[in-house]
């Protein structure tokens, strides 16, 4: 192969070129490298101090320490700690101040920060501050604010800003409808107007004031879309309505329709027939129309049991008997509604009544009438309220819950009552006897007594052991519906008893009971009363009081079939009733005081007529123990 020997030496001289090239690159970038550290040392200044142009919160800090810097920013904060910023929304002014609210900067976080912009070896650190000294960089510090005081502010801020949209809507002047227009509203962004403060009065410059953000407040019902609903109210009010059910009709005039229309409000853009007006009207109707069902009743009378039945009842359905006076309304023509009806059932059929099994009288008692004629209207009232009670199978008997508080406004008047062993009044005295009467009945019907409370003294006129009191809320009679049927109370009263029956049914039931007994347990008490009318030492028994007595009873209750559904014995205790003695406290008349001796004086001469002389009277006597009558 032949080489051209001018390609090989053009060849060379490149190579020559390019290496020659390399080295004046090499030598120019070591040039650099050099020169650019020499810079980068020239203006690399010290760590322990900040680069120039570094500012914090707008102060610059360039050139100092970090505790100067801090020395610095916390003493320019503390200066305008004090100082109010002035927040606008719309036209009101607020005056916040940044000690108020505990709004404070984290000046050690922001320094570390800003000392970044100055960090790093050698020449890298001066190339960063060389950079910082033309560009400058501006650090804002970590804020943090009392929550509390803040939320609190803002919450006053917003009364003041805020205000509420107010939608369009349909108003009635007369018989006419006029539509008023809406009104946007607004309010203060709560979240961007906290940012906003904090961030302000945690700056150190007091200039200018500042705005808060506020936000429109939009309406949702707008005129256009009033403007078909207005035209139908309009129709409403244009003629009236005929309210018919069967051959009765009612006329509905212009202005009667106006006050039963519901215009659009709060947001809603319907008509309806409603509101206050509306609901009085209704009511007034519906006493005319309306017919109460009857619930099958349970009559029970000396010992008969019959069923009343159940009657329904008719309603008015006003959601409905509404919407067909709107319907016919809003209708150019033919403006006639009907009303709209539905039955009313009772609560107690005939055929629930037959199935709660109530045939017969289980058992009946009676008690005498005594005390005052407000302690009989007592009897009667609480014989009133019993009468008709009702106890399911398995269900419980409460006099208490049954007859209610005792109380004037209930029928209810004062009368002797057993207190703490004593006779006082109160209202509802005499109860006790109804109760007692109840008591007794459920004993010979033989079903569970659950709770009895006997009188505190003995009341000879209720059968020994076998009375009952009772208090509201607190003492109660109380007994179990333990039989297979419903069990009805019946009562009944007359000028000289009471009387209570319970009515069932399910297999009879013998109940047997023994007779009391009366046990002497011991003295009675006995209570001393001072009268000072008595002289002391004379002692008179007004009241004779009772021994404490004791008395046993038992009742055994057989099934159908023989077996022994409750055998009990029933031991009751009574207490004493006070002797009453009153014991004398006047003092006794003091004896009269005697009198003192004195000397005896003999009677004077009996008194003669002498003869008239001319002598003298003889002289007087010589003794000083008697005296002599003068003569004449």
């Amino acid at each position: 192969m032949r080489v051209d020997a001018t390609s090989l030496r053009a060849g060379a001289a490149r190579r020559s070129t390019a290496r020659s090239a390399v080295r004046g690159a090499l030598a120019a970038g070591l040039l650099l490298a050099v020169l650019a550290g020499i810079v980068g040392l020239a203006f690399a200044g010290s760590p322990a101090r900040f680069a120039e142009g570094v500012a914090v919160a707008g102060i610059d800090v360039g050139g100092l320490t970090r505790t100067e810097a801090l020395r610095l920013l916390e003493a320019r904060a503390a200066a305008v700690a004090d100082q109010p910023v002035v927040f606008t929304a719309g036209e009101e002014q607020f005056p916040l101040k940044a000690s108020s609210l505990g709004v404070e900067a984290d000046w050690r976080a922001a320094l570390e920060t800003a000392a970044g912009a100055g960090e790093g070896f050698g020449p890298v650190r001066g190339f960063r501050r060389l950079h910082t000294r033309f560009f400058g960089t501006d650090v804002q510090p970590p804020v943090r604010a009392y929550t509390a005081a803040l939320n609190y502010k803002l919450a006053g801020i917003a009364r003041d800003v805020d205000r509420q949209h107010v939608e369009a809507k349909l108003v009635r002047r007369g018989l006419k409808i006029v539509v008023v227009p809406g009104q946007a509203g607004l309010r203060l962004h709560r979240e961007l107007a906290a940012d906003t403060v904090v961030r302000t009065l945690a700056r150190l410059d007091r200039a200018g004031q500042v705005p808060l953000p506020v936000v429109v407040d939009p309406i949702d019902v707008t005129t256009a879309e009033l403007a078909p609903v207005a035209q139908r109210a309009r129709t409403v009010l244009s003629a009236p309505v005929r309210l018919t059910h069967g051959p009765t009709a009612w006329r509905l005039p212009r202005w009667r329709l106006a006050e039963l229309l519901s215009l659009p409000h709060d947001g809603r853009s319907g008509l309806a027939i409603a509101g206050p007006k509306a609901d009085a009207w209704f009511a007034k109707l519906r006493k005319t129309v309306e017919r109460k069902p009857v619930d099958a009743q349970i009559l029970a009378s000396e010992g008969v049991v019959r069923i009343a039945p159940a009657r329904d009842g008719l309603a008015i359905d006003v959601p409905g008997t509404a919407e067909a006076i709107l319907a016919a309304a809003t209708s150019p023509t033919g403006r006639n509604a009907a009303l709209v009806t539905e039955t009313a059932e009772p609560e107690r059929s005939t055929a629930e009544a037959r199935a709660m099994g109530i045939e017969r009288r289980l058992s009946t008692y009676s008690t005498l009438n005594a005390g005052t004629p407000d302690r009989v209207n007592n009897l009667r009232r609480a014989i009133e309220l019993l009468d008709g009670a009702l106890v399911s199978p398995g269900g419980t008997f409460s006099f208490n819950e049954r007859v209610g508080a005792r109380t004037l406004e209930r029928g209810f008047r004062p009368a002797p009552v057993i207190i703490a062993d004593e006779y006082e009044e109160e209202v509802g005295g005499g109860v006790s006897q109804v109760a007692t009467t109840v008591f007794n009945a459920a004993w010979e019907a033989g079903v569970k007594i659950l709770e009895r409370n006997p009188h505190s003294l003995y009341i000879s006129r209720y059968q020994l052991g076998r009375d009952a009191t009772v208090n509201y809320p607190d003492l109660d009679l109380r007994f179990r519906n333990d039989t297979e049927k419903w069990i009805l109370v019946a009562t009944s009263w007359n000028d000289s008893s009471i009387t209570v029956s319970l009515y069932g049914g399910g297999p009879e039931r013998r109940v047997e009971s023994s007779e009391g007994t009366v046990r002497i347990t011991g003295a009675g008490p006995v209570r001393r009363v001072p009268d000072p009318t008595l002289e002391k030492g004379t002692q008179l028994v007004e009241e004779e009081g009772s021994s404490a007595r004791a008395t046993t009873v038992t009742r055994t209750v057989y099934g159908a079939d023989g077996t022994v559904l409750h055998d009990e014995t029933w031991n009751t205790s009574y207490r004493g009733e006070y002797r009453i003695v009153r014991v004398g406290t006047k003092p006794k008349p003091k004896p009269p005081p005697e009198k003192p001796d004195e000397p005896e004086v003999p009677p004077p001469p009996p008194t003669t007529t002498a003869p008239t002389t001319t002598t003298a009277p003889p002289p007087p006597p010589t003794t000083t123990t008697t005296t002599t009558a003068a003569r004449p």
